[in-house]
């Protein structure tokens, strides 16, 4: 048994990582979560350049000097759908994100504070801010008795992003923004690890009895760092010294993570193994523009475009404790993505005294980037479209919650306003048609080959609380 196992490490874990490496199309190309907040996420996360609510730590950290006082924002992400895949001789499998809705969903914690309004004037304009995210990750499951059961069966990637940042107003027109981004795994998240389950039977030629399944599993974990950095730009702002027009930028550094885990095989160790896994830099710049901004309303259109270097994203060479080193090519590629976003703000309310309303929508187009030569099932990645739509409201001053509970506490340490926003998207992807896969460890060779069809819903809520 030991030497069995010993074969099936070195024969199938180039594979086995390489699913464990690949990410679902949970939102952008790749492995990429772009939602990161429900009024981002209700106009297609067209808001690096908008970046005024404390999710700016995830679009544009240097937004945040539009914020003051100490502001907090926590929400989830809801992601449900399906993968359908048809073989060429017509073959039918279904995969999901883990179940109807993906768990645990997405989520992110957000806070920010002027330190002005705190009292230290001597720091000049400076805002600091904490946040705690998911911006890559995947969730996937395909049934155990599938065609793609000896490769996936359920493969889970939670990372953590710890987001310390700092923005700095340098003037009326110009802050920038400088943060660190820890990417790690939790215990309390999920898997706690990067995890990938599979069956291993006689269909990949291994030395079982006929009709025999192995339950295997792989898995690792790391931490790592990179930072981002951002910019916002105010040319024109109104008589109240609102914007009119802010232009964003913001990259994010690639980060490394060297995953280190077990390979097991019914439940026991065969080996050690480790793996990089490189997450891609990222750079992302928009202009948003208000038409119309008063003491009563604002509307505001905005164009984004973000630039994903998966072209790091070379191989998932494997490391065995053996001492052997199988090369295991990917060849990503670099993708756009472009997002267009609006929001129309209602600042008095007539009948409801001391609340703001907001409605937004918007469109995005995702390029994906995978080629057919190393598609996965783990993968059914493809060009993507989605349209958004959301909800926002804000209680404060004289506003009252159910006509009861005020939102503005008097004195102390007590909210000043409350706020709910809501989104939802619906994601299309382009139906994929792959052919010519080049996998050397899938048999039969052609096994990947085939059409697939995905489709997933999204919902956002977010909870907003201004000290």
């Amino acid at each position: 048994m030991i030497d069995l196992r010993v074969s099936l490490i070195s024969a199938f874990s180039p594979l086995l990582i390489a699913v464990l490496l690949s990410t679902p199309p949970v939102q952008a190309g790749g492995f990429r979560i772009v939602d990161q907040g429900a009024a981002a996420a209700g106009q297609a996360n067209a808001f690096v350049a908008q970046a005024d609510d404390p999710s700016a730590l995830y679009y544009n950290p240097a937004g945040m000097t539009q914020l003051r006082r100490v502001q907090l924002y926590a929400g989830t992400t809801l992601i449900g759908g399906q993968v359908r895949y048809t073989s060429p001789i017509g073959a039918i499998a279904q995969g999901d994100l883990g179940g109807t809705i993906a768990s645990p969903p997405p989520s992110q914690f957000y806070l920010t504070a002027n330190v002005k309004d705190l009292g230290f004037r001597w720091l000049g304009d400076l805002s600091v801010g904490l946040g705690v995210i998911g911006p890559f990750g995947t969730n996937v499951r395909w049934p155990d008795n599938g065609p793609f059961s000896t490769a996936v069966t359920r493969a889970a990637l939670e990372i953590i992003d710890i987001k310390p940042t700092l923005a700095y107003k340098i003037n009326d027109q110009l802050s920038i923004g400088l943060g660190a981004d820890i990417y790690t795994f939790a215990g309390f998240w999920g898997a706690g690890r990067a995890q990938h389950k599979f069956n291993l039977s006689t269909r990949l030629n291994l030395l079982l009895p006929p009709g025999v399944t192995v339950p295997s599993e792989l898995n690792g974990l790391d931490t790592t760092a990179g930072f981002n950095a951002s910019v916002l730009y105010t040319p024109f702002r109104n008589e109240a010294g609102q914007p009119l027009v802010n232009v964003g930028v913001q990259y994010r550094s690639q980060a490394v993570m060297d995953l280190h885990g077990q390979f097991l095989v019914k439940g026991a160790v065969t080996a050690d193994t480790s793996i990089l896994l490189v997450l891609p830099q990222v750079f992302t710049g928009g202009i948003a523009v208000w038409t119309l901004r008063n003491a009563k309303q604002a509307w505001k259109l905005e164009l984004d475009v973000d630039v994903t270097g998966w072209q790091g994203f070379r191989n998932t060479d494997v490391k065995l404790s053996n001492g052997m080193t199988i090369p295991f090519p990917q060849q990503w590629r670099n993708s756009y993505m472009t997002m267009v976003g609006t929001e129309y703000r209602r600042l008095v309310i007539p009948s409801l005294p001391g609340w703001e309303a907001a409605l937004r929508a918007g469109y995005w187009y995702s390029q994906t980037p995978v080629p057919n030569s190393s598609f996965s099932p783990s993968v059914p990645d493809s060009n993507q479209h989605a349209i958004a739509i959301g909800l926002g409201m804000l209680c404060q001053g004289g506003g009252h919650l159910f006509g009861l509970i005020p939102c503005s506490g008097a004195g102390g340490f007590k909210p000043k306003a409350l706020g709910l926003d809501v989104a939802y998207q619906a994601i299309f992807f382009d139906t994929r048609t792959v052919t010519g896969n080049q996998n050397p460890l899938v048999l039969p060779a052609d096994a990947i080959d085939g059409t697939y069809r995905t489709t997933l819903h999204v919902g956002a809520i977010s909870l907003r609380m201004n000290f």
